[in-house]
């Protein structure tokens, strides 16, 4: 377990050994894992945590008054709280949900949307921030340049057209590119809009940017957590502006045969029993990522991403879905497109079994981005606090090897 609070440098070396899965061997070839854009291992703490529940408490929250459960509720809020401390809000304005997806659902589905409200969508935003927009209302999407970066001068004409909503994505998990948060939702509250941030791709690496933002949603999976658990916070009393998904069991305070009494957030929006194993999972992994300190995680983060741009663009027979510019704020993803290769789930899986390198391919649910740069798929490398820039050489070594016999052009 981690004994020292380790620089960026230092971070790879000194975390590796609290995940377990990286002992494992696949054919005799280390495991490189790089598809943390869609899911991130999980140190020892967090599954020793998740344990310590099942076999030491185990008992439902906000149920009973023995002891069991008392200790299951005392420590299910005590994570609220520490989520609360993370984000920069108030623990009654942090509700647990299944994750990044449910929580934005939950909101385009009780903000009360017609048909004839606008929202402004993230265009290269992933689909659990566009669909369910769609579903609920009109959409218009926020457009890119022709590097993939947000263009703020439509984005600024767009607002004058009063949108209801604007939703917005911190970081692409296709690009890897941090948008400027923090100014578009200024300008989104003062064109009149609700802003709704979808903060799944940054906040394993840095706070969340709330400065005028009245929705984030993110999931403890990608920052190290268990899956199955996700986080809705609504600032200043957004939370009192949705209406109830679901009702039943936990949502209540008063129940007889012609009218209830919903409780008050966030307690009306938790429905039944929750994911308490995996919330006691979230609350480790935040103490996990506390202690590595995130301006040592940012600096890392930055390290990678200059790293994977470098080796990319060294490379004619791969062209990067999104700026080149090594100025741009970026995460360390990136997506690459291979002229001349149609399918790259192949590359994927010679990566994978070959070399023991872990990549993703496809559309990365952010297809109408994808189909924006390139007619294929992409290849996504996503790296993360136990990768270090000799795994990112090694990826890209191995396509070297790869590509050629596959007809790549360059």
């Amino acid at each position: 377990m981690l004994t020292e609070t380790p620089t960026a440098v230092d971070l790879p070396r000194l975390v590796r050994p609290d995940f377990p899965l990286l002992d494992r061997r696949l054919d005799g070839n280390e495991i490189v894992y790089l598809d943390n854009a869609a899911t991130s291992l999980k140190p020892s703490v967090v599954v020793e945590e998740m344990t310590r529940y099942y076999t030491e408490v185990s008992a439902n929250i906000h149920r009973g008054r023995h002891r069991l459960s008392e200790t299951a509720s005392a420590e299910f809020e005590g994570v609220r709280q520490r989520v609360a401390a993370f984000a920069g809000v108030r623990g009654d304005e942090v509700v647990f949900t299944l994750n990044t997806t449910e929580a934005l659902n939950l909101v385009a589905s009780g903000l009360g949307l017609g048909s004839r409200d606008l929202v402004l969508v993230p265009f290269d935003g992933h689909h659990s921030n566009l669909l369910p927009w769609r579903r609920h209302a009109r959409t218009e999407p926020i457009p890119v340049d022709s590097m993939g970066c947000v263009d703020l001068d439509a984005y600024e004409e767009l607002l004058r057209r009063r949108p209801r909503v604007v939703a917005l994505g911190h970081c692409s998990n296709v690009t890897g590119v941090y948008a400027p948060v923090t100014q578009m939702a200024s300008m989104a509250r003062s064109a009149g809009a609700v802003t709704v941030l979808d903060a799944a791709q940054s906040v394993p690496h840095r706070r969340p940017e709330l400065d005028g933002v009245d929705f984030v949603a993110f999931s403890a999976h990608k920052m190290l957590g268990p899956t199955g658990v996700g986080v809705l916070c609504g600032t200043g009393g957004a939370l009192e502006r949705l209406d109830s998904r679901s009702v039943g069991g936990g949502t209540v305070d008063w129940v007889d045969l012609e009218r209830y009494e919903l409780r008050r957030p966030p307690h009306r929006l938790e429905a039944g029993t929750p994911n308490i194993g995996g919330v006691y999972g979230l609350g480790a992994a935040l103490g996990y990522l506390d202690r590595l300190g995130f301006d040592a995680l940012a600096a890392h983060d930055r390290a990678l991403a200059g790293r994977q741009l470098g080796e990319a663009l060294s490379r004619p027979a791969l062209r990067i879905v999104g700026p080149t510019s090594p100025s741009v704020d970026r995460s360390a993803t990136i997506s690459l497109a291979v002229p001349g290769v149609s399918s790259l789930r192949e590359i994927a899986r010679i990566m994978s079994d070959s070399y023991g390198i872990m990549c993703r391919s496809g559309h990365l649910c952010a297809q109408p981005l994808v189909d924006r740069f390139t007619d294929h798929e992409v290849l996504r490398i996503s790296a993360y606090v136990y990768n270090d820039e000799e795994q990112i050489a090694r990826a890209f070594a191995a396509l070297d090897e790869i590509l050629p016999t596959l007809g790549a052009v360059g």
